[in-house]
C-alpha cells in the first residue's frame, strides 16, 4: 500500500471513529462497537482535531458535545460513510445476489402465479429481502420505484430492458347456475341480455372482441359491477352474478372444478396479451434483478 492510498483509508477509518463516538455518546461505547480501547478512539479523535486545526468535541466527565465544526464534520462524514457502503453495495450486487429486491406486479396474476414461486426464490436466494407489493398501479421502475415490474400487453416506448415472461389468453365464462338461469348466449349480441362484469380501468373499454364468420367484431357490453382485477370478476362470475371476461390463468380452477364454464368460445378470437418484467438493464444490473427475473422466466415461459 502506497503512503496515499494508506492516508485515504486512515481517514475514512477516522470518519467511521467520530461518527461512532457521536452514535454511542461515548469514547468506550464507540471502542466496544469498532473493537477499539477508549484511549484508542481518544487518540483518533485528537489526531482528527489535530490535523483540522479545530476542536470538534467539547469533553466532560459526563458528556460529548460538539462544536459547531463537530456537527458540521459530523454531517460530511455520515455522507462520505453512507456512499461507501453504497459503493460496495454496488459492487457486492455484481457478484452473489444481495440486498433488498423491490417487485411490482399485478393484483390477479402476482397473487395466483408469482406469489407461489417467492418461497423458492428466497430459499435459493437467502441474501436477498425480498420487497413484494402487489397493485394494479404502474410504477415507474426507471425513477427507481421498484427493481423489477410485470406488466402485461404493449410496453410504451423507455429505456427499460423487458424480458417476456408468457401471455394470457382471454376467455368469457359464466357459472352454470348463472346460465341457466338467464340463458346461454350464442351470439355476441345476446349479452345485452346479460350482466357482464367489467374492468374499471380507464384505458380499458367496455368492448368484447369476438370472431364472428371470419370478421372481428367489437361488442359494447354493460353490467353492474366493475372492479381493478380479474380475481375479483372471476369471483363474482363463479357466484352467479354474471358474465365476465377474464385472463384465463386467474380462472383456471374454476373451469377445471366446472365452478365455470366458457361461453361463446367458439368465436373467441384469440387475442392474448404479453407478460414481461421490465428492469433497468445494461452492464450495471444488480445480480439480485438478474437472478429474480431468470427465475421467472424458467418457470413462467415454460
Amino acid at each position: 500500500m502506497d503512503a496515499k492510498t494508506g492516508m485515504g483509508a486512515d481517514r475514512a477509518r477516522a470518519l467511521e471513529v467520530f461518527a461512532a463516538v457521536m452514535r454511542e455518546g461515548s469514547f468506550s461505547g464507540a471502542g466496544r462497537v469498532l473493537g477499539l480501547t477508549p484511549s484508542a478512539v481518544a487518540r483518533s479523535i485528537d489526531r482528527i482535531e489535530a490535523r483540522l486545526g479545530v476542536r470538534l468535541l467539547l469533553r466532560s466527565t459526563r458528556a460529548l458535545t460538539p462544536t459547531a465544526e463537530g456537527q458540521a464534520y459530523l454531517q460530511t462524514a455520515r455522507r462520505i460513510l453512507a456512499d461507501l457502503d453504497d459503493a460496495e453495495q454496488q459492487i457486492a450486487d455484481q457478484g452473489a445476489p444481495r440486498g433488498r429486491l423491490r417487485i411490482s406486479a399485478a393484483l390477479s396474476h402476482g397473487r395466483l402465479r408469482v406469489v407461489p414461486l417467492l418461497g423458492a426464490f428466497a430459499q435459493a436466494y437467502p441474501n436477498i429481502l425480498i420487497d413484494f407489493a402487489l397493485t394494479d398501479t404502474i410504477v415507474d421502475v426507471a425513477a427507481g420505484q421498484a427493481d423489477v415490474a410485470i406488466r402485461f400487453g404493449p410496453l410504451g416506448d423507455s429505456m427499460l430492458t423487458a424480458r417476456k415472461l408468457g401471455e394470457s389468453r382471454r376467455m368469457i365464462v359464466a357459472a352454470p347456475d348463472y346460465l341457466a338461469r338467464c340463458g346461454t348466449p350464442v351470439r355476441p349480441e345476446d349479452l345485452h341480455r346479460h350482466n357482464c362484469l367489467n374492468f374499471n380501468f380507464r384505458r380499458v373499454e367496455p368492448v368484447w372482441p369476438f370472431r364472428v364468420d371470419g370478421q372481428d367484431v367489437a361488442l359494447t357490453v354493460k353490467g353492474s359491477i366493475e372492479a381493478n382485477n380479474g380475481e375479483t370478476l372471476g369471483q363474482l362470475a363463479a357466484a352467479g352474478v354474471g358474465i365476465a371476461r377474464v385472463g384465463a390463468f386467474s380462472v383456471v380452477d374454476d373451469v377445471a372444478a366446472g365452478r365455470l364454464v366458457p361461453v361463446l368460445e367458439e368465436l373467441n378470437p384469440g387475442d392474448v396479451e404479453l407478460i414481461h418484467a421490465v428492469f433497468v438493464g445494461g452492464a450495471n444490473t444488480p445480480a439480485r434483478v438478474r437472478a429474480f427475473v431468470d427465475f421467472l422466466a424458467e418457470r413462467l415461459t415454460s
